[in-house]
């Protein structure tokens, strides 16, 4: 039975796709974690490009502040990354003072 190079390039071609829709499967799934995860005080960026800290998270929407006062309403599946996450309320522990 003589070898058919066509399976070859069939076989490395469904290979090639297998790993391409894995990727985008896998960013799909990293950036719906993002959006989940969105909390009052995170530095984000969205799609578009546009810095903004979250003030307000609703169930689809996010209100974001670009400067003080400046405040608008996006949905939240326009938010890209998180650049810096919320501050926590924990307290910082006291600092020690070296011996003298």
């Amino acid at each position: 039975m003589p070898f058919d190079p066509s399976l070859l390039f069939l076989g490395f071609l469904l290979v090639l796709m297998f790993i391409v829709f894995q990727r985008g499967n896998r960013q799909r799934r990293e950036l719906s974690q993002v959006q989940a995860h969105l909390a009052p005080g995170a530095e984000v960026m969205t799609a578009s490009g546009l810095l903004a800290t979250v003030t307000a998270v609703e169930d689809d929407v996010v209100t974001l502040e670009t400067a003080p006062g400046q405040r608008s309403r996006w949905d939240r599946r326009a938010v890209a990354r998180i650049i810096t996450p919320p501050a926590t309320t924990e307290t910082a522990p006291s600092e020690v003072e070296p011996p003298a």
